[in-house]
Order: structure tokens, then sequence, then C-alpha cells
């Protein structure tokens, strides 16, 4: 019996960082003040998007990741996402943030069974869930801050 010899791609892991200083973020205002940067304010309003902060073990930014963009009352979070891209970025700490078109700063209950479930998964993973933050061009609600993170 003749083998079939099969063309398998190999995996390459690389890794590289810059000397440029790094904004570190020490509270909620800081996340959100990054955060709201790398959102488009004219559409801030229009949209739901979810993105992650990653951190480094100091809390310094490795950079924004836009996970999903979605419709007026919500969006797709799929964490195997989150933690795929936050283990290839080396990172020891995510700030998971997404908008209420409506710009209220409130929570919904998925809103709670997404966090609640993105942390078991980070905690398994070594990867500190740090906030949730819900923004508006106006404000932010942070889960850390009112308790709501665990």
């Amino acid at each position: 019996m003749k083998k079939t010899l099969l063309n398998v791609s190999e995996i390459k892991v690389a890794y590289s960082t810059s000397d440029t200083p790094k904004v570190k973020i020490k509270s909620g205002e800081d996340a959100y003040d990054v955060l709201l940067a790398s959102w488009n304010l004219d559409t801030i309003e229009l949209q739901e998007e979810f993105k992650i902060l990653l951190l480094n073990r100091a809390n310094e930014v490795l950079g924004v990741y836009p996970l999903s963009k979605g419709g007026i009352t919500g969006t797709v979070v799929d964490q195997r996402l989150i933690f795929a891209v936050a283990l290839k970025c080396n990172a020891t700490g995510i700030i998971m943030c997404h908008n209420h078109p409506s710009g209220k700063l409130l929570h919904s209950e998925t809103d709670i069974t997404l966090t609640k479930s993105i942390g078991k998964c980070a905690e398994l993973l070594g990867i500190n869930l740090l906030d949730h933050l819900i923004i508006s061009k106006n404000g932010f609600y942070s889960f850390s801050n009112e308790g709501k993170l665990s």
C-alpha cells in the first residue's frame, strides 16, 4: 500500500514589542479615555460595537482589538476570539468594552451573563478580567467600580 504525503502547513509563533512608551491603565477612567479614542464618535450612537483592551502584567496597553460590530440593539461576542487574540498578544489582562447606541449606561442581564462567562474563561487561562465598560460619548459604566465583576 502506497502512503500519500499530506501537505500540512507549519504553525509559526512570533512575538515582538516596541520601545515606545505604553499607556498605563490605573482606573476605569483611564480605560474609558483609551477606548473612547478608538471609537468613531459619529457612529457610537448608531450601532453597537464590542472591543477588548489588552494589557500586560504592568497594566500597560498592548492594544485595542475591535471584536465585533452589530446593529442598534446588540452585537455578537465570540469568547474564543477574545482569548485567541489575548493569548496571541501575550496579554495578562483584558478590559471588555461595548457601547449602547441609546446612550444609556445601564447593564442588561445579557451583559451580566456575558461578563460572568468570560470571567470564568479568563480565570482558567490565567488572564485577569479587570473590567467591563459600557460607554457613550458622555460617560461610562464600570462593572468593576459597581462591584458587578465577579
